[in-house]
């Protein structure tokens, strides 16, 4: 049989599957033509149609074309059918090739979009992180003012205190009006450091500049030990999710984790610069960050890194003008770390408040607990507790002012000799705990001393009618320097300074921490045997350190009256006879 060249147009495109098998099922009309006569084989098995098929089909009678025109339009045949298939394959590969060619497009220029749309969708929620209204930080103390509105106490609770009301409506320090104008952004140009112990109100103090203008402008996050952790808290602050709620891991990019929580801040940085830019041209002042407790950090390799890593950025951010970091810390070595590349960070001390601001505060509160003044009682609740804010709101919620004062004062006490207690005749495995304990005496004691001496001068100025008696003084102090002396030892006043013992201010002025661990070191100290139980324990630390140093010789297999000659190096030698 004779394959023919058959001309089909028809196109697959314009079916389904479905469709296009029942197409097939169906007899397609054919039209065809024949340049010569066809063979008897394929008139037999094929009909003609037209007048000339009905023709031969009446009559009977066969066309029989020469045997050399059969040949000839069997090579014909079999020419043409091979360039249809090859026409039609080359068809299908130019099909599949353009398919896949512009699917590959799509998926492409889709993914350029996407990923141009997510990098302006970052920058614009890193931007409505500092816009005015809703901030995490700020939501939480408008929360707490007003679940102590609905505030109910038990009895046992109320015979200890009474409803409480935010102390920081009771006063204004100093120091608000200059935080306003930095939170505010008004001080451009710098980046600040507030130093300051714990409980002095440096916290509230922000919080309530931030209220004071809906955190316009404002973000803030707290620091954290855990580097992974102050990461997710500066992207909550910021609202950045750190590429995490990206699409492009389709594209197998890399992980945004892989490169550390140094990595993921620093990239954090780079989005913020670009909007605090975009910032600064539209409204003219500078972005707020605020990183609170920068003492949280660890004071190691890591936590220095860090510090160093924002410390940069904020003094370029500065420089420009373009963003204000904030920085505060209960503990001196953060700014010990920063002041070695500091050129444009301010720093700004919170202390304890002053005997006649205490008196104004702690009855400003008590005024509104609805519970009696006495004067009596304040004076001698603030000579125990001092000026420090945090124990004064406690202390005026009381019902008992002065008894609270005392009963804080053994509290603190007992945290005290649980820190730095000395044992007496200790075995050598707590001899570096005493080694600290006991030099931590050594500058606690000196404290008192000049807290004697102060005493001491007010009673003979006031005696000799020099100076008004007042009920309090401030607290000792003494140069850095010379606690290290008085310690003998140069690495113990950190570790003192992150126990909240004692305090080191930007003067490099050592302190005790607050009146209430100055009056529980002083009870310890006047105790009585205090001073013999301090010498013996540092004279069973020298005892232990000389054993140590100490190498004892055992010679054996010595008979009386043997002689054993031992050479010393710094003596010559010498005949030890036994």
């Amino acid at each position: 049989m004779v394959p023919l060249a058959i001309v089909f147009r028809f196109s697959l495109r314009q079916y389904s599957q479905t469709s296009l098998n029942a197409a097939l099922r169906k007899p397609i009309p054919l039209s065809f033509s024949l340049p010569c006569s066809l063979p008897k084989r394929l008139l037999s098995h094929h009909q003609v149609s037209g007048p000339e098929g009905r023709r031969h089909s009446e009559t009977g009678t066969q066309t029989s074309p020469p045997d050399t025109e059969t040949g000839c339009h069997q090579k014909r045949g079999l020419v043409n059918a091979e360039q249809c298939n090859i026409g039609a394959g080359r068809s299908q590969l130019m099909d599949a090739t353009l398919t896949a060619l512009m699917g590959i497009g799509i998926a492409f220029v889709g993914g350029v979009l996407y990923y141009t749309w997510y990098k302006k969708n970052v920058l614009d929620k890193i931007e409505q992180a500092f816009q005015k209204g809703y901030d995490p930080a700020l939501e939480l103390v408008v929360h707490a003012k007003k679940s102590l509105e609905n505030r109910h106490m038990t009895d046992a609770i109320d015979e200890l205190e009474v409803q409480d009301g935010p102390w920081t409506e009771h006063l204004r320090r100093k120091e608000q009006d200059i935080l306003e104008r930095i939170i505010h952004g008004a001080e451009t140009g710098h980046y600040f450091m507030i130093l300051g112990c714990k409980g002095t109100g440096k916290t509230t103090m922000i919080l309530d500049a931030m209220q004071a203008n809906q955190a316009d402008g404002v973000a803030m996050c707290d620091a954290h030990p855990d580097l992974e952790v102050f990461r997710l808290r500066l992207g909550k602050a910021l609202n950045y999710e750190y590429n995490e709620d990206s699409q492009t891991s389709l594209f197998s990019r890399r992980d945004p984790r892989e490169g550390g929580p140094g990595l993921d801040i620093e990239r954090v940085m780079n989005k913020l610069e670009k909007v605090a830019l975009r910032s600064a041209r539209r409204t003219g002042k500078p972005l707020i960050l605020v990183l609170n407790n920068v003492h949280l950090f660890n004071n190691d390799d890591g936590g220095r890194k860090m510090l160093l890593q924002l410390q940069q950025r904020a003094e370029a951010w500065a420089a420009s003008g373009i963003l204000t970091l904030v920085m505060s810390s209960d503990d001196f070595w953060p700014y010990s770390v920063l002041r070695k590349n500091a050129s444009r960070m301010h720093v700004l001390t919170i202390y304890d408040l002053s005997s006649e601001e205490a008196h104004g505060a702690c009855k400003r509160m008590r005024y509104h607990t609805s519970l009696p003044i006495p004067q009596e009682m304040l004076i001698q609740a603030t000579s125990i507790l001092g000026g420090r804010l945090a124990y004064l709101n406690r202390v005026s919620r009381a019902r008992d002012m002065v008894e609270m004062a005392r009963h804080m004062l053994a509290v603190e006490k007992g945290w005290l000799l649980s820190q730095i207690g000395l044992i007496k005749d200790c075995d050598d495995d707590v001899m570096d705990e005493q080694k600290w304990s006991s030099c931590s005496w050594l500058l606690l004691r000196e404290f008192v001393k000049i807290r004697r001496e102060q005493e001491k001068q007010r009673e003979e100025a006031t005696a000799a009618g020099q100076a008004a008696p007042v009920h309090d003084l401030p607290l000792p102090s003494i140069p850095y320097y010379k606690c290290r002396q008085i310690m003998t030892r140069a690495d113990f006043l950190e570790d003192l300074d992150s126990a909240n013992i004692i305090s080191i201010d930007i003067n490099h002025d050592v302190r005790p921490d607050s009146m209430l661990i100055l009056q529980a070191a002083r009870e310890v100290v006047e105790e009585e045997g205090f001073d013999d139980l301090l010498d013996s324990v540092r004279a069973r630390i020298d005892e232990i350190e000389s054993l140590h140093r100490t190498r004892e010789l055992t010679f054996k297999d010595v008979d009386s009256g043997d002689r054993i000659r031992l050479t010393v190096d710094k003596g010559g030698a010498r005949l030890v006879e036994d």
